[in-house]
């Protein structure tokens, strides 16, 4: 299985900031829900129903935006195996030229939905995510 996830996102009134383009706070509510439905179509219904995902870290280059009406193509993948409870996120997004615009790498943790605790990724949870290294 590809480690690959994409969604085209349409920017709507309500996410344009007084720039007219936009706001950096969507993009990294795109990037949530990228991850999201990354997650729920590849990892198993008892996974899902067991562990919950947090976010530690951001780090987002942005490189150009998109105005109203505007889309982009966004893909996430997962460039190595996870260490511990964590394991990076990259996500691209390229505006209709096929540009990337905004490039991120998250780090996101995981954590046990009965306990509430971080909790190390078993290798099965993570199988579905890889190959790894893409």
């Amino acid at each position: 299985m590809s480690n690959r996830h994409s969604l085209t996102l349409t920017a709507l009134p309500e996410h344009i900031d007084v720039m007219g383009h936009v706001n950096n706070a969507v993009w990294v509510q795109w990037m949530e829900a990228l991850a999201t439905a990354h997650w729920e179509s590849a990892a198993l219904p008892e996974h899902q129903a067991k562990y919950v995902w947090v976010v530690t870290r951001h780090e987002i280059d942005y490189r150009g935006n998109i105005s109203e009406g505007e889309s982009v193509t966004a893909e996430t993948f997962i460039p190595e195996g996870p260490t511990g409870a964590r394991f990076d996120r990259c996500v691209e997004f390229r505006n209709s030229a096929g540009k990337v615009i905004v490039a991120a790498r998250s780090t996101w943790a995981m954590i046990d939905r009965e306990t509430g605790r971080l909790c190390r990724v078993p290798p099965e949870v993570a199988a579905p995510f890889g190959p790894f290294g893409n």
